[in-house]
Parts: structure tokens; C-alpha cells; sequence
């Protein structure tokens, strides 16, 4: 049997492995799986991805952009008159009421780099991009500090069920800003 080059494998792969774990957790994603998945042989994912821990990476690559297309959507940090405060609320605000499923895929992802050590470039990775972004407008440590605080308010909500509160978030990050002054 002719061997059928199919260059959107990987990728179709790397898609099935999102909806296995979006589906299942990470517990419930294997090769078997993400190859029944994405509707290609098991040798396929194992060619592609020689581990699990590698298909998760490039899982995590992938799943890490939802926050930055949010930011992208709306233009990002460049302007000097924006509230960066402000700015980062609503943009958690949009993330979080967006694809819930996509976020909570993200963050599973994400924490796994607590068990899986592979993972956890790619989980720093996400930080320090974020935190780079944020450096434009701010210095370095303030940066990491409201990377820090996005990303709590991010698990309270997922992890409570409680609303997200824009205002509380403003606040909190506006404090950050301000150096730590209410």
C-alpha cells in the first residue's frame, strides 16, 4: 500500500488531542485516543509525537493562544492613553466568557506542568510572553505581579463557579500598578 503524504497530520493530531482532553482530562488522553480521534493509524501519532508528554506540549503550544488572540483582537497595549488596568479586566472578562470549555482546556493543560515536567517551558513560556507584553508598559516585576494576579482571578473563577467580577479585577490590578497602594 502506497504510503498517502497528508501534510495537516500532525496538526489534525495535535486538534484531536485538545478534544480528547477538552472531553476526558489528560488522563484520558493517549495515543490510541488522539489517533482515534483525529481518524488516523496509531503509528501516526507515535510518529509525530514520540511520547505523550510531547503531544501534550504541543497541545499546551497551541491551547496558550487563546489568551493572546483575545489581546490581539483588541489591539493590545500600544496606545499610552489606555488604562492598562481597565484594558487587562475586560480582556479577562472576554476570555473568560468566551469558550469556557477552551479556557478550562487551557488551564488543565496549563497545571498539568505540575506532575508532567516536560510541560513546563511551554507553561513559562505563557507567563513570560504575557509578562513581556505587559513590560511595554510597565517594568518587569509589576509585570510578572499582574501575570500573577490574572492568572488567580482566572482560577478563582473557574475553580468556584463564582461570576467574574470586572470591577474587583480592575481594582486588584489597578492596586498592582500602583504598587501595592488601595
Amino acid at each position: 500500500m502506497a504510503r498517502r503524504h497528508d501534510p495537516e497530520r500532525r496538526q489534525r493530531i495535535i486538534d484531536a488531542a485538545i478534544r480528547v482532553v477538552g472531553a476526558k482530562g489528560i488522563a484520558g488522553l493517549t495515543h490510541r485516543s488522539a489517533a482515534a480521534e483525529a481518524d488516523v493509524p496509531l503509528g501516526s501519532t507515535t510518529y509525530h509525537f514520540k511520547t505523550l508528554d510531547e503531544l501534550l506540549v504541543a497541545a499546551l503550544r497551541q491551547a496558550n493562544e487563546g489568551f493572546a488572540k483575545v489581546i490581539a483582537s483588541r489591539g493590545g497595549l500600544e496606545g499610552p492613553r489606555i488604562d492598562l488596568a481597565a484594558a487587562l479586566a475586560a480582556w479577562m472578562g472576554e476570555w473568560l466568557a468566551g469558550d469556557r470549555a477552551g479556557v478550562e482546556l487551557e488551564y488543565e493543560l496549563y497545571l498539568a506542568a505540575l506532575r508532567r515536567p516536560a510541560l513546563r517551558p511551554v507553561a513559562a513560556e505563557w507567563a513570560a510572553d504575557v509578562a513581556e507584553l505587559l513590560s511595554r508598559r510597565t517594568d518587569p516585576v509589576t509585570a510578572r505581579a499582574l501575570v500573577a494576579v490574572v492568572d488567580g482571578i482566572c482560577l478563582q473563577v473557574l475553580l468556584t463557579g463564582v461570576p467574574y467580577d470586572e470591577e474587583y479585577a480592575r481594582e486588584m490590578l489597578g492596586r498592582v500598578l500602583a504598587g501595592g497602594r488601595g
